[in-house]
């Protein structure tokens, strides 16, 4: 197993691509099965009572996973979301970012399963968890 771009490319393209997610997400870390993604909590992902939407967790696992694939797989900006399931355990702690921890359960050639798990920032306990499938376009 190898990767077919760094975080960086990855980075690059996902912001040439969805540049509307560019100031929200880094990657911490990528190696072949797995990545850490941090969310930027910002005022617009808070929802009242002050904690991270349930939406912005979301997108979060969607592009941890999307991101995976894309390292994985290369330039595939058609890679899609087919199936998603989140579980929401915990109330993310106010003002902090949110960081999702994803492992790529799958890689086939058809199809793409990725498991996330997401924590406030110095939080040892998730507040969600999220599986997730992506369809990979024929080569």
């Amino acid at each position: 197993m190898t990767l077919a771009m760094n975080a960086g490319e990855v980075m690059d393209y996902m912001a040439e691509v969805f540049p509307q997610v560019r100031d929200d997400f880094t990657i911490e870390r990528l190696d072949e099965r797995s990545l850490a993604m941090r969310l930027f909590v910002d005022e617009r992902h808070l929802r009242p009572g002050g904690t991270v939407s349930g939406p912005s967790m979301f997108a979060l696992a969607d592009c941890a996973v999307y991101a995976m694939v894309l390292a994985r797989v290369g330039r595939k900006a058609l890679a899609v979301t087919t199936s998603c399931s989140i579980d929401f355990m915990r109330k993310p702690a106010a003002g902090r970012d949110i960081i999702a921890e994803c492992r790529l359960l799958k890689l086939g050639r058809v199809l793409a399963v990725g498991d996330v798990l997401l924590f406030s920032e110095g939080q040892a306990e998730p507040v969600a968890r999220a599986t997730l499938t992506y369809s990979i376009p024929p080569r």
